[in-house]
This record gives structure tokens, C-alpha cells and sequence, in this order.
């Protein structure tokens, strides 16, 4: 509806109901962090790793007939969880927005991923197997869910909002996320009740299941349900519509030469910071000498400063543009990894400021990368379009861990590893320069906001 339609001497309550259904939606990066931090970054890893060296036999198990290291497995596990979602992605996208139940997937998909993440419970003693069945289920579904999560926003903010409530969400997010991980963290440190290391990891693992499935109430009962628009007419059952649509948009992306320059210049400058979050403990442990203390210190401080990171990019967005602030916060990006060239090990305190700088570009870029993209795709496909979002996201996230693992080869050291991202913020940076922004918004018929 239009400002037009709306009667003369009647009220628009819209902006209420969007400010009602932005509150609730925030509620949905509350309830995934805790699976992505608690159990994603911090315990699965070693978990299983020790679990697989239990049933390992001369530090092999068998995976599907392979012979594997058992410290490898949790990588194997989330490499296989991430093509696949890749592929699946982008049909479920055009099934989403075929669809007015969104609100009733995105908690289907929440839910039955948290189910397969409380299987880690099971998971103990040699049964590796129960575990590696939980990540993929739950990895799988969490990304699911995120696609239909993200194709709410557009339906919920109009563009010269949309900043504004991305920041916020990914800025609630790592609120939520943070404050469980320092009660898990306190949990496995601290061991109490006599419980054993084992034991603690499974409660916290557990306890973020139940979180993101109990918080997840809370967007499906507030979120209100949206008509689809501008479908793309299809013959057949919902499957054979879905793909109907998607081959259709993929002949259509040509009309969108914005979206698509974005969506490349995205791929490369998420590859390098999500290769930076995955590397820095290593960094910081093997490189800088830094003790587990130090890099739990330094994970809870990472989850609070991009609280306010988040927070703060979403300000300079709205008087800036979204496309110069995360310009911005590329060039911080390339500082914090040139950084990472002369820190000097043994030095806690120069430890936690490059934390506290990776805090407050994290969540702000991602934030507005989402906002951002949304602004350039057509209305009525915005599941779609996200699908593709995160397979590309997912589906090349390892460029960056192999340039990192080949310049530490070749060069014995962390150090040159991390700065050799430099040249995915370079290349991501300099592509986003490419996009033209109001032909963007034009092309996407979306309505221009008043700061680009």
C-alpha cells in the first residue's frame, strides 16, 4: 500500500506496525547467536575432535570409507555442510518467496536446527557419528533460516530505514550471543558441581539449542505474515514453481548489473573477514604465545564491542550512505590486518586492542552489507536473491582459510598469513567502488532513500 491509498482523516498506523514487527524481528539474531557462538565457534571444534580421537584407531576414523585425521573432522564437517547448503539455497529462496507463511519457515527452520544441535548431547564416549549428524543438520538449517530471516527485512523497513534495523539486529545479536558465551565460558572454565570438562561442554552445547529454540517464539508469534508480490508465473506443484522462478531470475539477473557487481565485490571482502575471525585464535595462541585465558578474554570482548559496532555503523550509514561507511570500514579492516604484521607477542594489552578494532568493523559491515544488497533486488524476490547472498557466501568461504594456510607454508609464519587477506579487502573494496548505487535502487524499482 502507498501513502496514496491510504483514506484521507485516517491514521497510518504502518509505521507502527513496522516499529512492532522490527522488535520482534531483532529477536531472531538473538536466538541463532547463541548456536553460532557458543557452539559453532567455541566448543564443537574441540568437542568432537576429542571424541573422534577416542574411537580413532592409529589416529584414523573412517568416514564414509575415508581415512581421517581426527582433528580434521570438524572442518571436514562444516566444508560438507556448506556446499550443500550452497546448492540448496537457492531453490529454497524461490520457494520462500512463492510463499506468505514466512514467519512459520523461518521457525520450522529454527527449530528443527536447534533439535539437531541438542543431538550433541548424545554425542559422547566414540560416538563421533551422532555429532558429525548434529553440525551438518543444524549448520544446514541455520542457513536456511537466515535466508528467510533476511528476506523479512525489506518487508519490514522501508529503504530509508533499512540501515537502521540491519545494525540493529546484528547489533542484538552478538548482545545475545556474547552474554551466553561468558555464562558457558564460566561454565567449562570453572567446572562447578564436580562436573567434568566433557560434561560442561555438553550442558553449554545443550543450553544454546534450547536457547535459539526458545527465543525463536518470540519473532513467530509478533511477526505478521506478508503476501508475496511480483511472482513470476509458473506451472506445477510448489517444487516445480520454485525452480520455475529461479530459472527465471537467473535469466533475469542480467537487468540487475548492480546486485550482481555487489554480490562479487561481497564474496571477496566476507571471505576476508571471515577468515580473520576463524584465524585469530590461532593467531593469537600460536603466533603470539597468548594463553587460553587470553583468548577467551578476547572472544567475550570481540562479542561486546560489536554490539556497539553495529550500533555505530548503522548511525554513519544514515548520514553517509551505507556504501562509503562500509567502505570505511574496509579501510579498517586492511589496518587490522597490516597490524597483525608488527604486534608483538606476549603483549596482552596490544592483544585486546586489535580485538576491540576487529569488535567494531565485524558486526558494522556485515550489517550493512545486508541492508545494503537489499536495497538493489527486486521486490517480491528477496528470498531469492538473499539465497544467493549466502551460497555465494558459503560456497567459496574457503578462499580465504587456503590463501592463509598456503602463505603460512611457505613462510613459517602467522603473521604474513594473516595480512596476505589484504588482498581480499582490496579487491572486495575496489569492486564495491564499481556499484553505482542510485541506478542500483532505480534498477530495483525500490524507492531512493534520501542519503545513498
Amino acid at each position: 500500500m502507498k501513502d496514496s491509498d491510504v483514506p484521507a482523516g485516517v491514521a497510518d498506523l504502518r509505521p507502527l506496525d513496522q516499529a512492532r514487527e522490527q522488535k520482534a524481528w531483532y529477536w531472531y539474531d538473538w536466538a541463532n547467536s547463541a548456536y553460532v557462538t557458543t557452539i559453532a565457534t567455541v566448543l564443537l571444534a574441540p568437542y568432537l575432535i576429542a571424541i573422534a580421537e577416542e574411537a580413532a584407531v592409529d589416529d584414523r576414523i573412517s568416514v564414509l570409507g575415508l581415512s581421517v585425521a581426527p582433528g580434521s573432522l570438524p572442518s571436514y564437517l562444516v566444508t560438507f555442510s556448506t556446499i550443500l547448503s550452497a546448492l540448496v539455497l537457492p531453490p529454497l529462496g524461490a520457494m520462500m518467496d512463492r510463499t506468505e507463511k514466512k514467519k512459520q519457515w523461518l521457525a520450522g527452520f529454527a527449530w528443527t536446527g536447534a533439535a539437531f544441535a541438542s543431538l550433541l548431547w548424545f554425542a559422547r564416549g566414540e560416538n563421533w557419528q551422532i555429532g558429525a549428524v548434529a553440525v551438518i543438520g543444524a549448520n544446514l538449517c541455520l542457513a536456511a533460516s537466515m535466508v528467510v530471516n533476511d528476506s523479512i527485512l525489506p518487508l519490514i523497513s522501508d529503504e530509508a530505514n533499512r540501515d537502521r534495523v540491519s545494525s540493529r539486529g546484528w547489533a542484538f545479536g552478538y548482545l545475545g550471543g556474547g552474554l551466553l558465551l561468558a555464562v558457558n565460558l564460566a561454565v567449562v572454565t570453572l567446572l562447578p558441581f564436580g562436573l567434568t570438562t566433557g560434561e560442561a561442554a555438553r550442558i553449554c552445547m545443550l543450553s544454546a539449542a534450547i536457547w535459539w529454540a526458545g527465543f525463536t517464539i518470540i519473532p513467530f508469534v509478533r511477526l505478521s505474515n506478508h503476501p508475496p508480490t511480483n511472482v513470476e508465473p509458473a506451472e506445477g506443484n510448489v517444487v516445480a514453481r520454485s525452480f520455475g522462478q529461479l530459472v527465471a531470475t537467473l535469466r533475469d539477473m542480467r537487468n540487475y548489473p548492480m546486485a550482481l557487481t555487489f554480490l562479487l565485490a561481497y564474496l571477496f571482502f566476507n571471505d576476508g573477514i571471515q577468515t580473520v575471525i576463524a584465524s585469530s585464535s590461532t593467531y593469537g595462541s600460536e603466533e603470539l604465545g597468548h594463553g587460553q585465558s587470553v583468548l577467551i578474554g578476547t572472544i567475550l570482548l570481540v562479542q561486546f564491542v560489536a554490539f556497539f559496532g553495529a550500533l555505530l555503523f548503522g548511525r554513519l550509514a544514515q548520514r553517509q550512505g551505507a556504501k562509503k561507511t562500509i567502505l570505511m570500514g574496509l579501510v579498517i579492516w586492511m589496518v587490522i590486518v597490516t597490524a597483525a604484521l608488527f604486534l608483538p607477542a606476549g603483549n596482552v594489552a596490544l592483544f585486546m586492542v586489535f580485538g576491540v578494532a576487529v569488535g567494531i568493523v565485524l558486526g558494522g559491515t556485515q550489517a550493512l552489507a545486508r541492508s545494503y544488497f537489499s536495497l538493489l533486488i527486486p521486490r517480491g524476490k528477496e528470498a531469492e536473491y538473499f539465497s544467493f547472498y549466502h551460497a555465494m557466501d558459503r560456497g567459496t568461504s574457503w578462499f580465504g582459510t587456503l590463501v592463509f594456510g598456503l602463505t603460512f607454508q611457505f613462510t613459517g609464519s602467522y603473521r604474513p598469513a594473516v595480512f596476505a587477506l589484504i588482498v581480499f579487502f582490496l579487491i572486495g573494496g575496489y569492486l564495491l567502488t564499481r556499484v553505482d548505487t542510485e541506478r542500483g535502487i532505480r534498477d530495483a524499482g525500490n524507492a531512493l532513500p534520501a542519503v545513498v
